[in-house]
This record gives C-alpha cells, sequence and structure tokens, in this order.
C-alpha cells in the first residue's frame, strides 16, 4: 500500500491528531489550535439536508446495453449501437421515511437510472409501481404532508397507518388504483433485485425525422418478482432494518451480476384520445394487451459505491434530465417535477451539483455559467455571456438535429382536472386480476392498516374501494367490522 502523510485541507502536515493545542497538558484549548477548528468545523457540515421524499436508498453502478437500434423511434443516441456499454448509476430507494427508517416498509420504491450517455447525462426517475396517487404535482406537497409525521407529534415516521395518510387518500379518488397496488404484496418487496421499475410518466419518443411517439418505460428483473408477506416484512424491520440495502450489496459484494431488461409500451399520439382513459394520466396503465411491451435492452449492475456519501447520497437525479430524442409529454405530475426535482437538489447540494462526480456528465460541459457556491471548474476570459465577439462566438449553439420537435397546442387557459378521469375502473381490474392468495394478503393489509383509522375515514375508503370492486369493499369493511 502506498505510504501517505496526514494533513490538513489545505495540505499542510499534522504531526498530532491525538492531543488538542492546549496552555499546558490541562490547560484549555487554544482558538489558534486551527488543525481542530477545520477538523470540528467539517465535521459539523458533514450531514447535508436529507431528501424530503427518496432519503433512504442504496446505488449501484453498472451498464445498459441496448439490443438493436431504436432508431425507427427516436435519435437518442445510446438507444441505437447494440455494441455500445453505456455507463449507468442506479439509486433504489423508499419513499416516505427518513434516511434511518426499514427498508421494508409498505412503500413504493424509487427506481431512478442515471445513464452517462454522449450527449449528456439521462435520468429516468421512476418507481417500483407503475401507477401514482395523483396526477397532478400541484398536490405533490398535500401527499408528502399527509404520509409523513404529523406536524404536531412528527408519528409515524414512515408507515401508512394513520388518520392522516387514509383521509387524504380517502378524498383522492385517483389514488384508489395505487392502493392496489401499493397494500398487495408489491408494497413489500423481498430484493431490490426482484423488483419491477416503472418510468411511471408518458414521455415522448422522437427520431430523426421529427416523428414522434408516446412511450411507456418498464424494467423487468433477471430474478422474477418476489415479495415479503406483511409479517415477514414486520418482523424484519425489526430485526434487520437495511434488508433490501444488504442484499443488494452483499450480492454484488460475491461477484454477483443484477440484470434487468428494458421494455417499453408505444402509443401513436394521433390514438390518445381515441382510449378509455387519459394516456397521459399517471394513475393509469396502458392495457399490455392493446400495447405490447417492446424488448429494448439490458441494464447490468456489477459495482458497489467506493463511498457511501459522494455516490449515493450526494447522487441527484431529474425528469428535466433528457437527451436529444427523447422529450416530455403534457403529463400534468410530470411537467411539475421537471421543475421540483432539480430545485430540491440545488437546495441540498448547491447551485454546482453537477459538477460533483456521481451527477457529473461525461460529455463535455461548456456554457457560460458562473460563480455559485462550490464551483470548481477553472476559467479565464473576459466573456461569460452569449451571444458574444470576444471568444469568437463560442460556445455556439449546438446542431439543428439536437432540437425537440415542434407541435401545435390550442386551448384556455384555465385550472382544470382532465375530463377523462375514470379513476375507479382499473383499480378495480387490478384486484380481479389477482390470484386468490393474492386477493386474500390485499384485504388482510387493508385492514390491517385501516384498523386504527377513525370510523369516518374508514367508511370513505371502502365507498372508493366498493366502487372499484364490490368484493373488495365488502371484504375489507367485514374485517373492519363496519
Amino acid at each position: 500500500m502506498k505510504k501517505s502523510k496526514l494533513t490538513t485541507d489545505q495540505g499542510v502536515p499534522i504531526t498530532d491528531n491525538q492531543n488538542s493545542l492546549t496552555i499546558g497538558n490541562r490547560g484549555p484549548v487554544l482558538l489558534q489550535d486551527v488543525q481542530f477548528i477545520e477538523k470540528m468545523a467539517h465535521f459539523d457540515r458533514e450531514r447535508i439536508p436529507e431528501r424530503v421524499v427518496h432519503a433512504k436508498g442504496t446505488g449501484a453502478h453498472g451498464y445498459f446495453q441496448v439490443y438493436k437500434s431504436m432508431a425507427l423511434y427516436t435519435k437518442a443516441k445510446f438507444l441505437q449501437d447494440p455494441a455500445k456499454k453505456t455507463p449507468i448509476f442506479i439509486r433504489f430507494s423508499t419513499v416516505t421515511g427518513g434516511r434511518g427508517s426499514a427498508d421494508t416498509v409498505r412503500d413504493p420504491r424509487g427506481f431512478a437510472v442515471k445513464f452517462y450517455t454522449e450527449d449528456g447525462n439521462y435520468d429516468l426517475v421512476g418507481n417500483n409501481l407503475p401507477v401514482f396517487f395523483i396526477r397532478d404535482a400541484i398536490k405533490f406537497p398535500d401527499m408528502v404532508h399527509a404520509f409523513k409525521g404529523a406536524p404536531d407529534s412528527n408519528m409515524p415516521s414512515s408507515a401508512s397507518s394513520h388518520d392522516s395518510f387514509w383521509d387524504f387518500i380517502s378524498l383522492t379518488p385517483e389514488s384508489t388504483h395505487m392502493i392496489t397496488w401499493l397494500f398487495s404484496d408489491r408494497g413489500t418487496p423481498r430484493s431490490y433485485r426482484m423488483q419491477e421499475g416503472f418510468g411511471v410518466n408518458t414521455y415522448v419518443w422522437v427520431n430523426l425525422r421529427g416523428k414522434a411517439i408516446y412511450v411507456k418505460y418498464h424494467w423487468k428483473p433477471k430474478l422474477g418478482v418476489r415479495t415479503l408477506d406483511r409479517h415477514e416484512a414486520t418482523r424484519l424491520a425489526g430485526t434487520d432494518p437495511d434488508f433490501l440495502t444488504r442484499d443488494l450489496h452483499d450480492a454484488i459484494a460475491k461477484g454477483g451480476k443484477v440484470e434487468y431488461e428494458l421494455k417499453v409500451q408505444l402509443m401513436n399520439i394521433a390514438d390518445e384520445l381515441k382510449q378509455d382513459f387519459d394516456p397521459l394520466d399517471p394513475t393509469k396503465t396502458w392495457p399490455e394487451n392493446k400495447f405490447p411491451l417492446m424488448p429494448v435492452g439490458k441494464m447490468i449492475l456489477d459495482r458497489n459505491p467506493d463511498n457511501f456519501f459522494t455516490e449515493v447520497e450526494q447522487a441527484a437525479f431529474c425528469p428535466a434530465s433528457l437527451v436529444p430524442g427523447i422529450e416530455f409529454s403534457a403529463d400534468k405530475l410530470l411537467q411539475g417535477r421537471t421543475f421540483s426535482y432539480a430545485d430540491t437538489q440545488r437546495h441540498r447540494l448547491g447551485a454546482n451539483y453537477l459538477q460533483l462526480t456521481v451527477n457529473k456528465p461525461l460529455a463535455p460541459v461548456d456554457n457560460n455559467q458562473r460563480d455559485g457556491a462550490m464551483q470548481t471548474r477553472h476559467f479565464s476570459g473576459p466573456v461569460n455571456y452569449e451571444p458574444n465577439t470576444l471568444s469568437g462566438g463560442m460556445p455556439a449553439e449546438a446542431a439543428e438535429e439536437g432540437k425537440p420537435h415542434t407541435y401545435k397546442l390550442e386551448g384556455e387557459v384555465v385550472k382544470q382536472k382532465i375530463k377523462l378521469t375514470n379513476d375507479f375502473a382499473q383499480a378495480g381490474e387490478r384486484y380481479r386480476t389477482l390470484g386468490k392468495n393474492d386477493q386474500e394478503h390485499m384485504v388482510d393489509n387493508l385492514v390491517a392498516d385501516l384498523t386504527p383509522i377513525s370510523r369516518q375515514i374508514q367508511k370513505r375508503v371502502i365507498e372508493n374501494l366498493t366502487t372499484a370492486d364490490a368484493q373488495l369493499g365488502r371484504l375489507v369493511a367485514k374485517g373492519l367490522k363496519l
């Protein structure tokens, strides 16, 4: 092992790291002990604000490889060459609990992938369940406030069995579909290696001819989907709260490779209003019999982080991180996420968070952004604006091929929910597609969670469940003795 000497952050050699500078061996510590001051001041600042949601997570490095060129549908360069391996970093997480919460609580799991492409970073930020609680991002702060600890007691910190959660759910009919996923055993996965991932939102792929098509993303684990039942998940939360984190880390540390297959559903934009649901509604899924899954490529995870803080805790994802060939749809939840995620990272990590190694693009970065906390890039010359002649007009605007496709929008400026809500149909279909054992588990999970909830809220929940499926509502009501 290469020898090295202990130094301060300024590079000054440290000759004694065991004792403070004092007046005599028993005297008070001197303010001029700059080594002590630096060490303690750094220690005091070692924790950054935790994420408001997705606070607890783990991650891994790997690569993505497309099976064949997707040029018919998208001009995204990393989706063209089957011989190319695009580096990726992935972060799995729970949503509601803080950094010290248990891995196995009933909760959606974040499934965020950062592709380091030749055109810059592309972040595919999703969950392990295919739908979401709400369809408009303006409700997201209310949702999170209702799900996390109460403002008077801060309880519960990472569980759904409380009045605030169910009060919000019962007053938000579009969440019923999500409840049928979350309160099945999918809400307690056995392993991050054995769960599906979904983009949840609808995106747009655009090819070199400017033709656009809607796309939905699906990650399929090679090991298949495995879950925990409620009782095992509860036991593990007490005996091994890092169960899912440990499982992923140990599997890779032993030389194993974790594999997922990326599949997509495609829909012609001209067909969006021909459905009995709104395809841009993230509380809905697209029927696979009408929009079959198309294999795109594989993702291999084969390396653990060397340092958790610098690679996992400082990893920053944002749905607005797109590359040419992939664009936004008008999904209201997605539109709000494009602002919220990056804004959160600037608060947590600073204006220059994209200069941190885990977030830094492999593609060259050249713009007129300057200054700000933690600026590490070196600049010279008088120009920090565009257009200019003092630096020869550089950096110049990129080629036309990077432009998004154009489309026409018409409509009044309004604050209204979408017309085609149909909030209960898919929730009922989801319940009816489950096997008898899975249906029983869902009912049991719901009853257990709702038992301590006030009767008034219980009744509203039962009304929504009954609207989705009469049997589901009746069985939950029976379990609650309503």
